[in-house]
């Protein structure tokens, strides 16, 4: 008897040669294997049990995308202390836990009335992989707790390159990733770059690139950032954001700036990318190629009246977007020239979202489940717009 085996949340169908739909129940990342489909039969089934360490602005959002997912389940959340965060997991039906392995912070969870399941040690036990949505500057420290307990890591862009060894955007180096011990999700600029920059890079074969990044000053919920009535540049020359695209596509020749300016809705790009001979783009070929690559969104902003980042903004929370959030990167169709071989453009990047979906790619890409890049996104996509009911 022979039969292909899927899952449905906790239930395991297998249809055999003969058209009987067999139902077992199984759990966890448990490896299934079904007796009596024959020799050539064997089915086995893998949900991935994902850990979000750190449930704040990037944290909320990795555990809703992980939970849209039929391939992944969340096993746990933390938080450093009871505050307000706990109420949305709790809601959501995240099991909950604490940061820290220590005995009174774990107990300061029951004392506010929350059900904590334990320390980060525990939740390590209960996971395949762990999302390290901490703090920027923490991973060294945790990243030696995920080696111990053997679990697959991920970071976000906030650490750097050279301590996680690793780093991953869906359209650079997805297949560079597969089955890697620990990655790093580059920052929300860098991911925007790679987004439009990779597909030129393909196309022409080689690339330079000048831009500055004009950056939002704080997420809307950080009170402690600024600056309030200035712009402050960065004072460093490149910025780190070049740097960082070279760390998932080495091949792009890119220099960057940065300034910031006393906003906090979404990071706004001045690029000039610069062709090789021979290129044969045009203005509406370029527009077409990437019209053509996923989470990447191009409107007529005079056609539209959407010209700012406030309007962009304005567009996601009207088509529906959970928290406003724009995965995808928003570029000004009438604000992209190609004259001869340089190409002007800009780009907005919502700095709380773009990389969430990649982020659902790249625990794929770790535990080696989908090795095409453009079914992992297309999947991650898909299930994310059907959660939130779009």
């Amino acid at each position: 008897m022979q039969g292909r085996a899927t899952t449905t949340n906790s239930l395991l169908f297998a249809r055999h040669a003969g058209g009987e739909l067999l139902c077992f129940r199984v759990s966890g990342s448990e490896e299934v294997f079904i007796d009596g489909l024959g020799e050539q039969g064997l089915g086995k089934v893998m949900v991935i049990k994902v850990a979000i360490n750190g449930y704040g602005t990037i944290g909320k959002r990795v555990a809703d995308a992980v939970d849209a997912q039929d391939d992944m389940e969340i096993v746990g959340v933390t938080k450093t202390r009871p505050s307000f965060g706990c109420d949305l997991a709790v809601r959501k039906g995240y099991p909950l836990y604490c940061t820290f392995d220590e005995k009174e912070k774990i107990a300061a969870f029951a004392k506010a009335g929350y059900t904590c399941h334990g320390g980060l040690t525990d939740l390590l036990d209960v996971a395949d992989v762990v999302v390290d949505c901490s703090p920027g500057k923490v991973g060294a420290a945790n990243k030696s707790a995920y080696v111990d307990a053997g679990v697959k890591f991920i970071f976000q862009g906030g650490e750097k390159h050279d301590m996680v060894g690793m780093s991953y955007t869906s359209s650079a180096n997805h297949e560079a990733n597969l089955n890697a011990a620990g990655t790093r999700v580059v920052s929300c600029n860098t991911t925007g770059l790679s987004r439009t920059l990779v597909p030129l890079y393909e196309h022409c074969g080689s690339l330079k690139v000048e831009c500055t990044m004009i950056r939002r000053a704080a997420d809307p919920g950080d009170s402690k950032k600024g600056p309030i009535n200035a712009i402050k540049p960065v004072l460093k020359v490149p910025s780190h954001h070049g740097p960082d695209v070279m760390t998932v596509k080495p091949e792009i020749d890119i220099n960057s700036m940065a300034v910031a300016v006393p906003t906090t809705l979404m990071h706004c790009h001045s690029i000039v990318a610069f062709l090789p001979e021979g290129h044969g783009l045009t203005t509406a070929s370029v527009l077409k190629l990437w019209a053509e690559h996923p989470r990447i969104i191009i409107m007529n902003g005079g056609e539209t009246n959407i010209t700012t980042t406030a309007e962009v903004m304005e567009y996601a929370r009207d088509i529906g977007r959970k928290w406003g959030d724009l995965h995808e990167i928003f570029v000004w169709e009438d604000g992209v020239k190609l004259d001869g071989n340089t190409l002007y453009y800009f780009q907005a990047i919502h700095q709380e979202s773009d990389v969430i979906p990649e982020n659902i790619d790249a625990i794929r890409a770790l535990m080696g489940t989908e090795s095409d890049w453009r079914v992992s996104v297309a999947k991650t996509d898909k299930a994310i717009f059907a959660y939130n009911g779009l």
